[in-house]
């Protein structure tokens, strides 16, 4: 895939239709598009001066697709006056962890045991993740935008 990635605000009609499945209408978000495909979605909340990035999913890996969903969150949150960017993971989820670092996100909590809260209202949530390791934690990662402002 070349570097050809269009990036363009989720409309809410889009938001049920365009990523195989039902989103929270009340997210905002942007579509990646390659040669007019869908190849990534990413949603977002802004709380304050913090937006968290809620999903990010991409159907080409190592392709840019992340990397310029990431940065169109990154410039939304900074035009709305946020000093922080911030996302879950899971523990065993080591693919997003070089993701984000690489992108510049830091690792800030690690949330003990946090999916034993979350089995209780999402049940079907599996007991054992990617490459067979246990699903127990969530993992907090940040970027600070008054950092970015200031280099």
């Amino acid at each position: 895939m070349g570097r050809t990635i269009h990036v363009r605000a989720l409309g809410q009609q889009q938001g049920y239709l365009s990523w195989r499945g039902p989103l929270s209408p009340n997210l905002p978000g942007f579509v990646a598009l390659y040669k007019g495909e869908k190849v990534g979605l990413v949603t977002y909340n802004i709380v304050d001066e913090s937006c968290e990035i809620v999903t990010l999913n991409s159907t080409h890996l190592s392709s840019g697709v992340g990397t310029a969903l990431i940065e169109a969150v990154r410039d939304i949150a900074q035009k709305s006056g946020c000093k922080r960017l911030w996302l879950i993971t899971t523990n065993d989820n080591m693919n997003a962890l070089r993701f984000y670092q690489k992108r510049g996100f830091v690792l800030v909590a690690v949330h003990r045991n946090a999916l034993e809260v979350s089995r209780k209202l999402k049940p079907e949530i599996s007991m054992i993740g990617n490459d067979g390791i246990p699903l127990r934690d969530e993992i907090e990662l940040e970027m600070m935008l008054d950092d970015l402002a200031e280099q």
